[in-house]
């Protein structure tokens, strides 16, 4: 959460404080240190908890400014958060990762199987935490898990598709990226105990940061350096998941050039080629726009909720997104 504008919050040390106790007592198994060890792995590798810092910072619009929020509202961020951890020892066993948040993944540690089990138990987790807060947490905390999984599956179905749309790029990043933020913000709204309007607005505002979350991420992955990013540029590309910046660079020049080195699958060896096309081609400034329309309509969601120091940071931390691209650009 460093450099966010949620940082800046009179409460965000302790929120993330609170977050952390939560997490490991949530998953710290009586009697267990091996499970333990395994379910918090990902957990003590740190991470930005920017999820259930929405949830925080979402029930805080409804505050005044500095008073912290409800224990029930923390709990409620991390079983968002839970999920999130959950779904990436799934993932991670799925694209045979390696590495994650700089230290072994937990399928290359302790294999495949107990990464699945690892992971279904943090989903287990993060629903007893839901059920505890009430049958319309617990609810929307099953749809997002759905969300997520149907997410996954339609980006399956256009792996190494150099004809994927962007009609069927949207719905991929709205299940598996967008629709955890939004779980985060309404999940805030929920347990603060917010009007039916204001509900929906925090959501609105979770969804369409993710949304503007997701288009920027797949714009980094081909404007930044292997260093910036930690990981190969153009990964993307070479695991055949086209994002919008590839789509709309196929759909012009030099669309054909690229093309015909993404079709079949992307060698390793074509792998700066293939990221120069896109460079060079429409997609990136096409993609980046796409990005400032959903950060304008994220602003005006949570400035329409409320005019305090908590709405202004998450309406920031939107406009920051952007701030990151011209960043690696300038």
């Amino acid at each position: 959460m460093e450099n966010s504008p949620l940082s800046t919050l009179p409460t965000a040390a302790d929120d993330s404080a609170r977050i952390e106790s939560v997490l490991l007592d949530t998953v710290r198994v009586e009697g267990d240190p091996y499970l333990t060890e395994i379910a918090s792995h990902l957990i003590k590798a740190g991470g930005k908890r920017q999820r259930p810092m929405f949830t925080i910072v979402s029930a805080a619009t409804g505050l005044d400014d500095g008073v912290p929020v409800h224990h029930d509202v923390v709990r409620g961020g991390v079983a968002v958060e839970l999920v999130q951890v959950g779904s990436l020892y799934h993932d991670d066993v799925i694209d045979e990762a390696q590495i994650r948040r700089q230290v072994p993944s937990v399928n290359a540690r302790w294999g495949n199987l107990r990464a699945v089990l690892a992971g279904d138990f943090l989903l287990a987790k993060a629903s007893e935490i839901a059920a505890s807060l009430g049958t319309e947490v617990a609810g929307l905390l099953a749809s997002t898990i759905a969300e997520l999984c149907k997410g996954q599956v339609a980006e399956l179905q256009t792996l190494f598709k150099v004809e994927r749309r962007v009609d069927q790029y949207y719905p991929s990043i709205a299940g598996k990226t967008a629709s955890l933020f939004a779980a985060s913000t309404r999940i805030g709204a929920i347990v603060g105990g917010y009007d039916t309007e204001t509900k929906d607005r925090l959501t609105e505002f979770g969804r369409l940061y993710g949304m503007a979350f997701q288009v920027v991420d797949d714009i980094l992955d081909v404007i930044a350096t292997d260093e910036q990013l930690g990981k190969p540029a153009g990964k993307d590309m070479l695991e055949g998941v086209y994002s919008l910046p590839v789509i709309y660079t196929l759909a012009a020049e030099p669309g054909d050039e690229l093309r015909q080195l993404l079709d079949g699958g992307l060698e390793e060896a074509d792998r700066l080629a293939a990221i120069d096309c896109v460079r060079r081609g429409p997609g990136v400034d096409q993609s980046l726009a796409v990005a400032a329309d959903f950060v304008a309509d994220a602003r005006t969601e949570i400035l329409a909720v409320s005019d305090n120091k908590a709405a202004h940071a998450l309406a920031d931390t939107a406009s920051a997104l952007l701030t990151s691209v011209e960043r690696i650009r300038s």
